[in-house]
């Protein structure tokens, strides 16, 4: 029978370096790089909220705290807003700090995924949680995490988020080897493995950054060893769970994702990501969108001048 427990808690890890872009994050999480003018970080919490989960666990590090600050009050800001009369602005300010029960703890150090959820075991307890990644964006539209904790409800033991991806991109994520059930967009995950090879994979279905666990994945957490790049790896435990009876909180499933998703992890993606918002603000867009047209075109046109004169 199903665990009917509500999910009413959300974590976050965001303790990680954010090497990939340095210099920028040297000073400044990653988690707070903009998309266009809200930081990426702010959209995940968002995403949290809007699936009913207002109680959210950031797992922080060394060099985060302007994460904090950003969900906390600015009562200096607020009030130079409040003289001016600038209500716009001020409600902006308003809604990150007003958006959820924020609660933090730290990563003492990077030893991966797993070691990170683990560390929000004190605020859990013994319910079962939503984990969000801060470098994978789900489009609002979308609803997956909502989707998540209802297949959780439906079936108990822990679920994941899975994306089809091409043979030769599957090397970079997690993989599932998945059994139907009698829903479409819901399988049963008889293994998993961290970042095969093309050959290796059991399936062209990779993990994305959303989970809802069981509790149960704290007790096999802590005794899962260092795995891949010597990190606890979340995706090692929840393997074990996908082998543990379902009345100790075993059994582990996936909801096949085929929306709109994000992946803010790299440079090129990032750009990518920041466009496309970009691309569909009401206030941006009617601006933006002719300038980004007459850009490429131009880019097109010295491209071609290029080959040209090469060619010649």
């Amino acid at each position: 029978m199903a665990d009917s427990a509500p999910v009413l808690k959300a974590v976050v890890p965001a303790a990680g370096l954010g090497t990939r872009f340095l210099p920028a994050t040297k000073a400044t999480p990653k988690e707070m790089l903009p998309i266009v003018d809200k930081p990426a970080i702010q959209y995940v919490v968002e995403e949290a909220v809007d699936a009913g989960l207002s109680d959210v666990l950031m797992v922080t590090g060394r060099s985060k705290r302007s994460i904090e600050d950003h969900f906390d009050r600015a009562y200096e800001l607020e009030e130079a807003l409040r003289a001016k009369g600038d209500d716009e602005r001020l409600g902006a300010v308003h809604e990150s700090s007003d958006l959820a029960i924020m609660h933090y703890v730290r990563q003492g150090e990077p030893r991966g995924l797993g070691h990170a959820v683990h560390c929000a075991r004190q605020h859990v307890g013994n319910e079962p949680f939503a984990v969000l990644l801060g470098d994978d964006m789900i489009d609002a539209r979308d609803n997956l995490l909502r989707r998540m904790i209802e297949v959780r409800q439906q079936y108990g033991g822990s679920v994941v988020a899975l994306m089809e991806v091409e043979p030769d991109q599957v090397s970079a994520y997690g993989c599932a080897a998945i059994e139907a059930t009698d829903e479409d967009d819901v399988v049963r995950i008889s293994d998993l493995v961290e970042k095969p090879s093309a050959e290796e994979a059991p399936s062209n279905w990779i993990i994305i950054g959303r989970y809802v666990c069981d509790p149960a994945v704290f007790d096999v957490l802590e005794k899962t060893p260092p795995g891949r790049g010597g990190e606890i790896q979340l995706t090692d435990a929840l393997r074990t769970l996908a082998d543990t009876p379902a009345d100790q909180g075993g059994g582990v499933y996936g909801v096949k994702f085929r929306g709109r998703r994000y992946d803010t992890g790299n440079k090129l993606e990032y750009l990518c990501t920041v466009v496309q918002f970009a691309s569909e603000r009401p206030d941006l867009a009617p601006e933006f969108m002719p300038w980004l047209r007459e850009f490429v075109r131009r880019k097109d046109a010295e491209g071609g001048s290029e080959t040209a004169s090469e060619g010649g």
